[in-house]
């Protein structure tokens, strides 16, 4: 395990990350790159095309009214229905303008740093990483706190996911529930996660639990049929279907989304690539509910990440991001273990 460990880290390190369709090294991509200038930065078109989403459902405009003509008139596909985006958070930001989702930005993050401090110190293993733990997912949220990625979807759902696995324990699971079903509806990225915890409540015999997560799956794709519904009267014959999404990226996927949508975008990639699998090294290395539930969730997605989604989708990655951190807590008692085992065997 240590020698597949050591040839993983050696692969990340020399795994091109790029957010290019062309597979050319782009370095830290647009939509995260210009951040800080003293006459604000230059808004991508993504940001600018959820800009005035937002203000025209500000101004009064019905959603589904408008969506499909602002991607067409935009050259973003509208075929299949899935392209268009869930309302949500459109109308979210509109209702509280920035500086609501700024306050919003600001609790969530507290919010998230204090429920994995609470749960770091209750269970086993926890207590004596507390403090690191907590750190690390500060440092992983932070990004929710850049006002200039407040129009992204992934980047809510995916605090809103941190926040949801540090709330559940297993037979205390309504608040997890309550956050993952918002996730969800602004995010449907979220779903492998709801069902994962379904899946984990029904192998504990936990039938109450995995009900509720069930109901909850049932109720999305309810939402996601009138969502469909309503975009598919607006959709021609002539509009042009989405690029395919499984392109089969392998590991530049899985890495270069994490760190291209993560803080880790700041370091270079030889070494915010081996990080990516240290983290989840460590939440393997936590004999608990909560490592269980991570290591399951971030190889899940690790393994959805290398399957599909474009060079240009490595913003699929904040879904997961944030609390993918605290796994760095964990490393050192991962190693040590390993190492341990290896000398017992020896």
């Amino acid at each position: 395990m240590l020698a597949v460990v050591a040839a993983m880290l050696v692969l990340a390190a020399i795994t091109p990350l790029t957010a290019s369709m062309d597979g050319r090294p782009s370095g830290v991509p647009d939509l995260i790159a210009e951040e800080a200038a003293t006459s604000g930065p230059e808004r991508d078109d993504d940001l600018a095309f959820y800009d005035r989403v937002i203000a025209r459902i500000a101004g009064g405009e019905n959603y589904y009214e408008f969506i499909v003509e602002e991607q067409r008139a935009s050259d973003y596909p509208v075929r299949p229905g899935i392209a268009v985006r869930l309302p949500t958070l459109a109308y979210l930001h509109a209702w509280l303008g920035e500086p609501g989702m700024l306050v919003l930005a600001v609790l969530l993050l507290g919010a998230c740093v204090w429920a994995w401090w609470k749960r770091l110190g209750e269970e086993r293993g926890g207590p004596p990483r507390q403090r690191i733990g907590a750190a690390l997912m500060l440092m992983g949220g932070s990004l929710g706190l850049n006002r200039y990625y407040f129009v992204l979807h992934e980047l809510w759902a995916g605090m809103l996911l941190a926040l949801a696995f540090a709330l559940h324990r297993p037979g205390r699971w309504g608040w997890s529930l309550a956050v993952a079903a918002l996730a969800l509806a602004i995010r449907e990225h979220a779903l492998p996660f709801v069902l994962l915890m379904g899946a984990m409540a029904a192998w504990r015999r936990d039938w109450r639990e995995a009900a509720a997560w069930a109901a909850l799956v049932l109720a999305f794709l309810a939402v996601m049929a009138w969502h469909l519904s309503l975009v598919a009267p607006h959709v021609l014959p002539s509009d042009p279907a989405s690029p395919d999404w499984l392109v089969l990226r392998g590991l530049s996927g899985w890495l270069g989304n994490v760190v291209l949508s993560s803080n880790l975008r700041f370091l270079p990639h030889a070494i915010a690539g081996p990080l990516v699998l240290l983290m989840v090294l460590g939440w393997a290395g936590w004999k608990s509910p909560a490592g269980a539930t991570g290591t399951l969730l971030y190889l899940g997605y690790g393994l959805a990440f290398m399957l599909a989604g474009r060079a240009n989708n490595f913003y699929w990655g904040a879904v997961v991001a944030p609390a993918m951190f605290v796994g760095i807590a964990f490393v050192p008692m991962a190693l040590a273990s390993l190492v341990r085992s290896a000398r017992a065997r020896a």
